[in-house]
């Protein structure tokens, strides 16, 4: 095995368990001496490897983001008929929740507390984007149909409009601002449906999460006017 090789494994190792240590004790606990003890490396050798937990931090971040970006992005791919937007809409909010399900404790990591004294770096932001991104392409493909949103909105006045400003860079094409709240209100209700789920807050509330949220996002894609025949 090179050198390279041998550096990309245990770059590897020390991130799996890593992970499972976010499992056992939470991000804000993660200690690189504990990790290294698992293993079986001095922490003076870990710190080779990343200078700091903060890095380490940064990584789990990274690959977390781009884990659920591929389940997102291999979601959408399978719909095969591409002006099917309102299936392409409900396989990504199913990415995300199966996503989140099976991996707890990383999706705390992306969308729960903030770690105390960790600030993301603006290398998460690519990985991050994905699947930010998977939302933007279909709300731009619906403008490009002239889909019409199916309940009534409200209108968009200057203050939101400048509000906007920091998401229109990431479009290839326009997006009506009218359209664009109801595309946000449908990515924060997916986070926030997923988020309450998941830590707890619906227990004994929704008594079959799968079939709830299937009638939420089923709901949003309506609302987005997705559910016209093409």
């Amino acid at each position: 095995m090179s050198r390279a090789e041998n550096r990309v494994e245990i770059t590897r190792t020390i991130q799996e368990t890593a992970r499972r240590h976010l499992a056992e004790v939470g991000p804000a606990a993660l200690s690189l001496r504990a990790i290294a003890r698992d293993v079986g490396m001095v922490s003076s050798a870990v710190y080779r490897y990343f200078p700091s937990r903060d890095d380490l931090l940064t990584a789990l971040i990274v690959e977390a983001y781009d884990e659920l970006g591929d389940a997102v992005e291999r979601a959408d791919a399978g719909v095969r008929r591409r002006t099917d937007l309102a299936k392409r809409f409900l396989a990504v909010c199913d990415a995300i929740h199966d996503w989140a399900r099976a991996n707890p404790h990383e999706y705390a990591l992306l969308y729960g507390s903030p770690v105390p004294g960790y600030a993301a770096p603006d290398t998460t932001v690519p990985a991050a984007a994905r699947v930010t991104g998977a939302f933007l392409r279909l709300a731009q493909e619906s403008e490009r149909e002239g889909d019409d949103l199916g309940a009534p909105t409200r209108a968009v006045g200057s203050t939101e409009r400048k509000a906007l400003d920091g998401v229109r860079p990431a479009l290839e094409s326009p997006v009506a601002d009218d359209r664009m709240v109801r595309w946000l209100i449908a990515w924060s209700t997916v986070f926030g449906h997923t988020s309450l789920e998941l830590f707890g807050h619906m227990h004994r509330g929704i008594l079959d999460y799968d079939a709830h949220f299937a009638q939420v996002t089923g709901q949003l894609a309506a609302d987005l006017g997705l559910t016209r025949v093409p």
